[in-house]
């Protein structure tokens, strides 16, 4: 029994089922794949879900036996969304309101955090406190005396409502940002600013040339992460930007009633007014953006991820 055991094609076997000390084993392997597509496939139904019914024709709607393959492409229902959503304008509103208050939010809070790591002064742990607190404090709590200043300041309904709060370090999450930053700032070797300074080198040039490129990885999860949450945001950009500005997040809220008011009963039929479709294709049109930023942005941004440990590992 144990030269049964013992045979090299046995030995082979079982390597290539269990594995050794320098290789993980087919079982192993195929249990972590498993996993990993349960697990994917859990985050993307949705979206496949969305994309499938969106490009739905009405015969496919309606035919049961058409799930996840549809007989033709019917882009009629990105046509109407599209209308509906009147997607250009939003789509440059939303870009307004979300890139530009992210690139000034990472910035202040990259300056923010370099000073908290890097200089001591009086009330600094109080500092960091209520910074924390700006962050655990939820916003429903603060949203009525800011819409008030906003309303003497007459900022309701611009877009600076969300820009110059941004530029004073106060933007949607910033304590995280700063926090990122912070962290990210101490553990940069000091000899290396020591040195500049002893070229004569300024704080601020200092800043400029040895700490932002030594920051980058936590520049760029701050940008994505920023882009991210003022994007996806309605509730208080809806409270700060009703009458004003409005959004793609926005116009998808009011989706049902502007399909409603652009195609009344007298011109489509009843069937094509509760067409699923239609409102699944404005789901997708407004997270696309989204889509392509990560894609374009993704092999950087998961380098950063794991450089800044944003996961709390």
């Amino acid at each position: 029994m144990n030269q049964i055991l013992r045979h090299p094609t046995v030995e082979r076997l079982r390597g290539f089922l269990f594995g050794s000390r320098a290789r993980h084993g087919a079982i192993f392997n195929f249990v972590l794949y498993a996993l990993l597509i349960a697990i994917g496939f859990v985050y993307l139904h949705p979206l496949l879900f969305m994309f499938v019914t969106s490009i739905k024709s009405p015969n496919d709607l309606l035919n049961p036996m058409v799930q996840w393959v549809p007989t033709e492409f019917y882009p009629g229902n990105y046509v109407k969304a599209f209308r509906v959503l009147n997607y250009m304008n939003t789509l440059l509103a939303s870009a307004l309101i979300s890139v530009i208050p992210s690139l000034l939010q990472t910035f202040v809070a990259s300056l923010v955090g370099y000073g908290l790591a890097r200089y001591r002064f009086w009330g600094k742990p109080i500092v960091l406190l209520l910074l924390l607190a700006t962050f655990i404090i939820p916003p429903q709590n603060t949203v009525i005396p800011q819409m008030l200043t906003y309303r003497d300041m007459g900022l309701l309904g611009n877009p600076l409502a969300l820009i110059l709060p941004a530029l004073m370090g106060q933007g949607f999450r910033s304590a995280i940002f700063v926090l990122i930053f912070y962290q990210n700032f101490l553990s940069l070797p000091k000899v290396l600013e020591e040195s500049a300074r002893l070229d004569g080198a300024s704080d601020v040039r200092i800043f400029f040339t040895v700490a932002v490129p030594a920051a980058l990885p936590a520049y760029i999860v701050s940008f994505i992460f920023s882009v991210v949450w003022y994007w996806n945001e309605t509730f208080l950009t809806v409270i700060f930007l009703e009458g004003g500005t409005t959004t793609l997040p926005m116009q998808l809220s009011k989706f049902v009633q502007a399909y409603e008011n652009l195609y009344p009963p007298g011109v489509v039929n009843v069937f094509d007014r509760l067409n699923e479709a239609v409102k699944m294709s404005g789901t997708f049109l407004n997270i696309l953006p989204l889509l392509v930023m990560y894609f374009v942005l993704q092999r950087w941004f998961v380098e950063s991820v794991e450089r800044t440990g944003v996961t709390g590992e």
